[in-house]
């Protein structure tokens, strides 16, 4: 069993690590931190106190805390999704705390909620112009980031590099072909 102290921790070891601080309402915070050790226990990983997981890590990866969408979501708006990272004007009081837009695609929330992607992509395009066909699977990718030569497997690029901080478009596929006829 995780403590709730470990789980502070590791937030706050992250936070400092790149340069983000935890929400400065003690309330708040402590309810995100046990969604967090709840959700450590339940699945076995910290998936997102503020989405649905479905409890299998492959689909849930984007939203391991501190998720996929945590950089552009503080960069933009001061604060990710949930509110657990917040920038230091926010904990400076000097910008308030807004709901921010969920940057997860729809069809891996699709996932999550047990619901077709065809009914979620209706719903995408009464809302957006896009006329992408949503994924019924899950299509892994191999990507190397140019900068520094990080290779990650998995559906799309990290919106930052874990090792030297690259924006994804620094990111490029990786296209692996195996000549079987020798």
């Amino acid at each position: 069993m995780i403590s709730l102290e470990k789980v502070r921790q590791r937030a706050e070891s992250d936070a400092k690590t790149y340069g983000y601080y935890l929400n400065p309402d003690p309330e708040f915070l402590n309810d995100l931190l046990e969604g967090l050790r709840k959700n450590e226990e339940r699945y076995g990983y910290p998936s997102c106190p503020c989405r649905v997981a479905t409890g299998n890590l492959e689909l849930d990866r984007d939203i391991i805390c501190p998720c996929d969408y945590r950089d552009p979501d503080v960069a933009e708006f001061g604060t990710c999704y949930c509110a657990l990272y917040v920038r230091k004007d926010v904990v400076e009081g000097k910008t308030s705390l807004m709901p921010i837009p969920e940057r997860r695609p729809l069809e891996k929330q699709a996932r999550a909620y047990a619901v077709t992607a065809e009914k979620i992509a209706e719903k995408a395009a009464a809302t957006t112009a896009k006329t992408e066909q949503p994924r019924s699977e899950v299509r892994k990718k191999l990507w190397y980031c140019r900068q520094c030569g990080y290779v990650v497997y998995r559906e799309d690029p990290p919106y930052v590099c874990p090792i030297c901080k690259a924006k994804r478009e620094m990111f490029a596929e990786i296209a692996v072909r195996i000549d079987l006829a020798g």
